[in-house]
């Protein structure tokens, strides 16, 4: 469950003098002075900043929340721009031996800032704006993937993409699948299993819907074959971009539909499994911390990532012991993301595949990859990206390994971008040893 714990008053003091700052007026929860005065200004959480270690001039992830919300309490200050420096990796929450709730506090921040500070008629806020909202775009470019992948794939259209929007030429945009998830799985006839005692509701996010469907396949597959009934419920972006841009209403009205969705799913029986890591880390700590729908503590106590589930509630090592993968896929460079991380789930990945034989998955270390979602898109931001990335590539190069691996999409670009390597899945790995590959049960299940 999510590792982010509810500010308390315990041992505060000057509690009668205490007048709340309300960055929102009309929410009261979203008041975070308990939590600034928790810190009391180690700079562990500084220290661990990926950001803050290769740009000397963003002030770290301490003076973006508390130190804010202190200056805030004593006058009304503006919040600082460089809160949009920020690449809401939240390696900090965990650094915090206080437990100050810093990603909650940077989120709220940035809304502010983007609310007040940022002039709705710049390019910054309309190439935010466009890259917060990947989930209104995607439909349009998917209705016809392959001429939308030629003129993405265009220099030009890149070109053009840094000058007008300052979306960085320096990376490929990803492609469009010729089939999204949504349309195999109606056509396949939805759920090939029916058990009441074993439901899940997938939630598959955006880009395994319209970029990587064969992530979202395997995730079906490899759960059919321990006997799960799968649901697929409609479904919005889980938030995680539009929390990093500071669009934190766009963020509630997609929240508001998942939780929704979701929770109708936890009544039919399911628990939410998701295959990104920033969708589950969204759902679990993100949505109790910034907002109060009905269910959401329920949904968001109920959602798991895919591998660690199974890992919990079935005999996963167990049943992979002693299974090969052929030559589809080999040793692999892997990276746990970020936001794995802070759900506790670095490591699980390398445990697990060390049960298939022939496959070693060798951890390349504790480094962001330095996209951040949004972040390594932004023309402004693409140096420091590839700075925060170098120790990741050169671990990846170091390894015994050709190919890559991790669970978020976006670590996966810049895998890909800073090596060149194939980057895989886990759950494609899974499905290769438990089922066949991918190949195989398509042809299966359509003979």
């Amino acid at each position: 469950m999510s590792d982010a714990h509810q500010p308390t008053d315990n041992g505060v003091q000057g509690d009668d003098d205490f007048e709340p700052i309300q960055v929102f007026p009309e929410a009261e929860e979203m008041d975070l002075r308990p939590g600034a005065d928790n810190c009391y200004k180690c700079s562990t959480c500084d220290t661990n900043c990926p950001v803050a270690e290769v740009d000397d001039e963003f002030p770290g992830p301490k003076f973006q929340g508390p130190e804010q919300w202190r200056l805030k309490r004593q006058d009304d200050h503006d919040i600082d721009d460089s809160v949009m420096k920020c690449s809401n990796c939240m390696r900090c929450d965990s650094a915090c031996p206080s437990e100050v709730p810093l990603s909650q506090m940077h989120n709220t921040a940035r809304a502010e800032y983007v609310e007040e500070n940022m002039s709705k008629f710049s390019r910054e806020y309309w190439r935010n704006r466009m890259l917060a909202n990947y989930r209104r775009l995607a439909p349009l470019g998917s209705m016809f993937p392959r001429t939308t992948n030629f003129v993405m794939g265009l220099s030009a259209t890149q070109w053009l993409g840094e000058k007008v929007l300052g979306i960085t030429g320096e990376r490929e945009f990803p492609e469009f699948a010729t089939e999204t998830f949504r349309e195999w799985w109606t056509a396949r006839g939805g759920a090939k299993v029916e058990n009441d005692e074993k439901r899940i509701a997938y939630f598959h996010g955006c880009y395994a819907n319209y970029n990587t469907p064969e992530v979202a396949k395997a995730l079906v597959r490899v759960y059919e074959h321990f006997g799960y009934e799968i649901m697929v419920p409609d479904q919005h972006c889980s938030g995680t971009p539009m929390f990093a841009n500071g669009m934190l209403e766009d963020a509630r009205r997609s929240a508001e539909t998942n939780v929704r969705e979701l929770a109708a799913a936890l009544e039919d029986g399911a628990d939410i499994i998701a295959s990104c890591s920033s969708c589950s880390m969204s759902i679990r700590q993100e949505y109790p911390e910034l907002f109060d729908f009905e269910g959401t503590e329920e949904v968001a106590a109920n959602t798991w990532d895919a591998v660690e589930y199974l890992r919990v509630n079935e005999d996963l090592e167990g049943e992979l012991d002693g299974t090969s993968v052929g030559d589809e896929f080999d040793d692999f460079a892997y990276h746990a993301p970020c936001h794995a991380r802070n759900q506790g789930l670095d490591g699980q990945t390398v445990e697990v595949l060390d049960a298939i034989d022939g496959v070693d998955a060798h951890d390349v270390g504790d480094s962001c990859s330095g996209i951040s979602g949004t972040y390594g898109w932004k023309e402004e931001n693409y140096e420091t990206s590839m700075k925060i990335g170098a120790e990741m590539f050169e671990h990846m190069e170091d390894a015994e390994a050709t190919t890559g691996l991790t669970e978020c999409p976006t670590c996966s670009m810049q895998m890909e971008h800073g090596t060149g390597y194939e980057i895989t899945h886990t759950l494609e790995v899974l499905e290769a040893a438990l089922v066949g590959s991918a190949a195989e049960t398509d042809a299966q299940e359509w003979s």
